[in-house]
């Protein structure tokens, strides 16, 4: 009998709710649609770096980002609290609402469950914790460890081989289309969390797996 895939969760968007962080920029007098600006511009030099044969750590770039996008606005505090301000939300965040039941579901089915983040390690460790959810992770991976990015190939290949399984036999689950086309392209299984009915980008490989909820995975997997 084939063993059921092991689930690998993005964790940032897909896991974690940022609709909060919008509060953090407006509490320094920066409009709100700087929050998602912020977070696509730390994506855009972490996958420029990638690109380049490079890497830095989320923390690095996203402080960074944080004075690039707040250079402009007069915000209420000196630019270091300010970027505190903002990274402090970041890793206060909680998780969206469907996550814990639907992860309890799956851990239930008997899927073996894992994260992997492009940010660090203790951010993920300590949103599943807040959630009461961690028992259910056997592993928390950060593309820290493995030295590259995703959506690079060496990044799933990195949390297969932490996991001691096959890249075949991991389903990445993500909210983020460029995540889901890059585990695809890796060889791994695929499935995209669709939150929001966007539409998925037609120039991306298409999933394996399309859900709204977290809580519809094991429905999804067990066809």
């Amino acid at each position: 009998m084939t063993p059921p895939p092991v689930i690998v969760f993005d964790v940032n968007e897909t896991l974690s709710d940022m609709a909060p962080l919008a509060r953090r920029f407006t509490d320094l007098g920066a409009p709100a649609h700087l929050a998602p600006l912020w977070f696509a511009s730390v994506l855009r030099d972490a996958f420029a770096l990638t690109a380049a044969g490079a890497s830095e750590r989320f923390a690095v770039i996203a402080d960074a980002q944080v004075r690039t996008v707040l250079h402009d606005v007069a915000v209420d505090r000196d630019p270091d609290a300010a970027v505190a301000h903002v990274l402090e939300g970041f890793a206060a965040l909680d998780v969206h609402a469907d996550v814990v039941d639907g992860v309890r579901a799956l851990r239930a089915a008997g899927f073996r469950l894992a994260t992997l983040s492009n940010g660090a390690t203790e951010v993920a460790e300590t949103l599943l914790s807040r959630a009461g959810i961690r028992e259910h992770f056997d592993r928390v991976l950060s593309v820290e460890d493995a030295g590259v990015w995703k959506p690079a190939p060496g990044s799933y290949a990195y949390a297969a081989r932490e996991l001691g399984v096959d890249r075949s036999e991991l389903v990445l689950v993500a909210v983020h289309p460029w995540d889901v086309d890059g585990a695809a392209r890796a060889g791994c299984g695929s499935a995209y969390l669709d939150r929001t009915a966007r539409p998925y980008p037609a120039h991306l490989r298409r999933p394996d797996h399309v859900v709204t909820s977290v809580g519809a995975l094991a429905g999804a997997l067990a066809d």
